[in-house]
């Protein structure tokens, strides 16, 4: 029984710290949009980004996550993300002058507008497929629900 309770406290010491961290970086993240009014945030040099079209399918499809190194450092075929007209746009390098950038999504048939180093957000450095499909499952109200009382019961 003294086991028992042991490996539930560790248990529950270790969700209250991930809710803690959750958290603080949330809180984080919704301050500096806010205040900085940036469409992306700065963690330790880095952002995460969800990709809301199929234009880098079957590189990056709709729902997944992207991790970008704040960079102006990159080079040709590197995918990278930038801000163009307010939109953060994430496509593969595919010329680079002096002058600027010009970029291409992976499933799409024409060049993108050319852009500049300015307009760089990063580089993507990571690709988390398929988060789409647990965030649509983690947010239904039947796993919310039953979730918070697993908690509070716990």
């Amino acid at each position: 029984m003294e086991k028992m309770k042991k490996v539930g406290t560790l248990l529950l010491n270790i969700i209250l710290i991930f809710v803690v961290l959750c958290t603080i970086i949330f809180s984080f993240s919704f301050i500096q949009m806010k205040l900085k009014k940036t469409k992306h945030i700065n963690l330790f040099g880095y952002t995460i980004l969800q990709v809301e079209t199929g234009s880098m399918a079957d590189t990056i499809n709709i729902k997944d996550i992207v991790v970008v190194k704040l960079t102006k450092d990159v080079s040709q075929n590197d995918i990278i993300t930038y801000l163009q007209k307010d939109v953060l746009i994430t496509h593969r390098i595919v010329k680079i002058t002096d002058n600027y950038i010009v970029t291409k999504g992976d499933a799409n048939n024409s060049l993108d507008n050319p852009t500049t180093k300015d307009e760089i957000i990063g580089k993507v450095i990571y690709i988390i497929p398929k988060i789409g499909i647990w965030q649509k499952v983690l947010t239904t109200p039947k796993v919310i629900i039953s979730g918070s009382i697993t908690i509070l019961l716990l």
